[in-house]
């Protein structure tokens, strides 16, 4: 079978920078294992799979490894794909999904993605994770993802992963998310996965469901710019709506083309 393929920098306005997501449309569900090779032969983060479905899109997510329950970047990288590239013209898109129904706005090339709130709690920080990690938090909460906060911005550039000892840990289909204040935004943020084929997560749109809550108690507002200190980078526009999230960016189209399952 011959398909289309697109990939997507995510959460960015530059080509190179931001998250990479593969986004493949289908008319009809292939079986699982045929997802996951796809996924695995494009080598990205996250590829997403999307078959219409009257006037919304069933929408699934598959890392290398596993499928995943949400993903913000693959997410709006969809929305691109499916106005840019396909010429849908409604002002919303709505996706079913693993975490229900999602809706992504569009408005003058920025999408807006209207996830669940996810406020992290306090948490012991297991100590496989703790030896991981080459500076150690002021605060440790949970959500889905483990919630490390330090002291400013520097310490989250700073920090090195000792990926013998991080891959010992098991947190399926969890991370960990390092954060603290920004010195040019409101918050900042790193992802790891253990035992993932990419460790650090160029840009996790799912993290800020947990890390709008946060900040926005912390920080005392309700719209705040957030800035992921990957290699690559990017830039998320977050507002905290209660038990709603609105987290906002930009994509670039990359690259397209075909690829063929048998």
């Amino acid at each position: 079978m011959k398909l289309n393929f697109y990939q997507i920098d995510a959460f960015t306005e530059y080509i190179f920078s931001g998250n990479p997501a593969c986004v493949v449309p289908l008319e009809e569900w292939l079986p699982d294992a045929v997802l996951l090779k796809i996924t695995q032969e494009n080598a990205v983060a996250e590829t997403a799979f999307f078959v219409p479905a009257g006037d919304k899109f069933h929408l699934r997510w598959f890392t290398p490894e596993i499928e995943m329950d949400l993903c913000g970047h693959a997410t709006l990288a969809t929305a691109h794909v499916i106005t840019t590239i396909l010429g849908y013209s409604k002002p919303a898109i709505v996706f079913t999904t693993l975490s229900g129904d999602l809706e992504v706005t569009v408005a003058e090339g920025l999408y807006t993605l209207d996830f669940p709130s996810r406020m992290p709690e306090a948490a012991v920080l297991p100590e496989l994770i703790a030896q991981a990690l080459s500076i150690q938090p002021s605060k440790v909460l949970k959500s889905r993802d483990y919630v490390l906060v330090y002291d400013d911005e520097a310490d989250i550039r700073a920090i090195q992963i000792n990926r013998n000892l991080l891959d010992q840990v098991n947190l399926d289909p969890g991370g960990i998310v390092v954060t603290a204040k920004g010195a040019h935004s409101d918050f900042v943020s790193r992802f790891f996965t253990p035992q993932a084929s990419i460790l650090e997560d160029p840009v996790t749109g799912s993290a800020h469901c947990s890390l709008i809550p946060y900040w926005a108690a912390a920080l005392g507002k309700k719209e705040m710019t957030a800035f992921q200190l990957s290699q690559r980078g990017g830039q998320l526009f977050c507002v905290d709506a209660g038990d709603r999230v609105r987290i906002s960016g930009h994509a670039k189209t990359y690259a397209s083309g075909t690829c063929w399952t048998e």
